[in-house]
């Protein structure tokens, strides 16, 4: 690149350069901030490389021209991930490097800690820097000066830039538009508007896992339920060839956790409910050291926004439970194994605190003792209840209360074991009309394939088979566990829809035995065609 072209840097021969800086190698440090910078800002890239043309003219010859690019698609803002400019602090202070060159300081570092980590080692070395504006040696005063001036002015800029970014992000939000990412169970449009899933099948998905913890309580219970029964949960691909389509992976704790804890789920829109906590974050990871707020913290929470599957009481009731689930001596916990019916609800008359469970090396002998102040401040036990006895009473007196409701408890026991089982038969079914679907499908590919392509049929017509071997399969799902019929509760026979449980017959236009399908396992196994499996991953949402 040549002078007329703008490169003018202060004398070809500047008094700052000797032989000892030319003994050495220059080095030609390039960066750009993001990779869209380097794929659609060309120009800046072609011009820090033309800085070896620079240092040809000021008297190094090629093979002592180093050109450091590692850093090319990442931020100035921090040293953190920057191999190159690690790469380059190293070789200064290995005594290697007579000059730097860089196009504008800024290239260099954005942080006042890093600028000045690299002059002060510069002028231990005798390092000269160089940029369009002229040649500096960090040894001199006045040089510094304006070294240091310049590192600041590039900070002041970052944060300016940022600032204004972080302006206009905010205003977004407070109307509700700023939405990054939604969780499972919703689709973002082209427009930027939020639906919820198109697809059937991961509508009914979603919403049975607020029915599940609803019943259940317990998060470890949803999570059970979903994997003996087979469900998967509906994940769209955020990237690659198939972005944009629906993928069916396994259900893992962390995704249901941040599902019952979205707003998004109850309708609301809610940015700014985590934070980045600088103590916790761990070198390497970018998305690390995020930390939840409280909801009085969040920056916009704007209810009945969005598309919902819950209430916003419902979703409260959620997050109290699993508040409530939580192990700690002023929560109620959950239900656990043991003897003890009255785990987590007994308190003590004394000082108020709950009463734990003790066993006792014998079996049947358990319990309820009030250890609070002999843990945490080494006194006595307050008090402590014989628990088989404590556990027979209240036993009684529930019963009681409950038998003139009997009949009526029976019945909507019957309806809730009716309710769960048409909901895994719609479930299976909707699975059976996707294979179905995918298998003709691959068929009408196949037939479309010309008879000069018959290299390629083979392969369609083998996806064929595996999509319609699929169905075949979903055909003689299994839709639920066993269970005991409601037909003890309601009196109904064999006809009875509820009597289906091991019994051949029809579900959803389908042949039905009673049998698991072969090809989707709930532990994540292939299907009897192939194809991969998809890895887990936690479901995310507006923040």
């Amino acid at each position: 690149m040549s002078r007329s072209e703008g490169l003018e840097y202060e004398a070809p021969h500047s008094r700052k350069i000797t032989d000892a800086h030319l003994d050495r190698m220059a080095v030609i440090y390039v960066r750009q901030s993001t990779t869209q910078q380097v794929l659609n800002h060309q120009e800046s890239t072609r011009l820090q490389y033309g800085l070896r043309d620079d240092a040809r003219r000021m008297g190094w010859p090629d093979e002592r021209v180093l050109v450091i690019d590692d850093d090319l698609g990442r931020s100035g803002a921090d040293s953190e991930g920057r191999e190159g400019f690690r790469r380059l602090v190293s070789e200064v202070g290995l005594d290697h490097v007579g000059i730097i060159l860089g196009v504008e300081m800024s290239r260099l570092a954005r942080s006042s800690k890093d600028w000045h980590q690299l002059l002060e080692i510069c002028a231990l070395f005798g390092t000269l820097i160089a940029d369009l504006d002229g040649v500096y040696d960090p040894a001199q005063y006045n040089d510094r000066l304006l070294l240091g001036l310049k590192g600041t002015m590039s900070e002041a800029e970052l944060h300016l830039i940022k600032q204004r970014m972080q302006r206009g992000k905010l205003s977004k939000a407070r109307r509700g538009e700023l939405v990054s990412g939604v969780p499972v169970g919703y689709l973002k449009k082209l427009s930027g508007e939020v639906v919820l899933d198109p697809d059937e099948q991961a509508r009914h998905v979603v919403g049975l896992i607020f029915r599940k913890f609803e019943e259940l309580g317990t998060l470890h219970g949803v999570l059970g339920y979903l994997v003996d029964h087979g469900v998967r949960l509906p994940f769209r691909e955020r990237a690659g060839a198939s972005k944009g389509e629906l993928s069916w992976r396994r259900p893992n704790r962390q995704t249901l956790h941040n599902m019952l804890r979205n707003p998004i789920y109850a309708g609301a829109y809610a940015y700014g409910r985590r934070r980045v906590d600088p103590r916790r974050r761990k070198p390497g990871g970018r998305d690390t050291g995020r930390v939840a707020l409280p909801r009085r913290q969040w920056t916009v929470l704007i209810k009945d926004r969005l598309p919902a599957y819950i209430s916003w009481e419902r979703y409260e009731r959620n997050l109290a439970r699993l508040q409530s689930n939580r192990s700690r001596a002023e929560e109620m916990g959950s239900a656990r194994g043991g003897e003890g019916l009255l785990s987590g609800l007994v308190v003590c008359g004394k000082c108020g605190w709950r009463m734990s469970v003790w066993y006792s090396a014998k079996e049947g002998r358990y319990t309820y003792t009030c250890g609070k102040r002999r843990t945490s401040y080494g006194g006595r036990i307050c008090q402590n209840v014989h628990g088989p006895l404590l556990d027979g009473y209240v036993s009684g007196q529930v019963l009681r209360a409950l038998e003139p409701a009997a009949l009526e408890l029976s019945l909507e026991a019957a309806a809730n074991i009716q309710k769960e089982r048409d909901d895994l038969s719609e479930l299976w079914r909707k699975r059976l009309e996707r294979a179905a679907y995918e298998a003709d499908r691959a068929e009408r590919q196949y037939h479309l394939v010309e008879p000069e392509n018959r290299l390629v049929a083979p392969s369609r017509a083998g996806l064929g088979r595996e999509a319609r071997g699929a169905a075949e399969a979903s055909g003689g799902a299994r839709p639920f566990r066993q269970q005991p019929a409601p037909d003890a509760f309601e009196g109904g026979g064999p006809g009875h829809p509820a009597a289906l449980e091991g019994h051949s017959g029809s579900v959803g236009g389908a042949q039905y035995d009673g049998r698991r399908p072969q090809g989707d396992r709930p532990a994540g196994g292939r299907a009897r065609g192939g194809g991969r499996r998809g890895g887990d991953r936690a479901g995310g949402g507006p923040d």
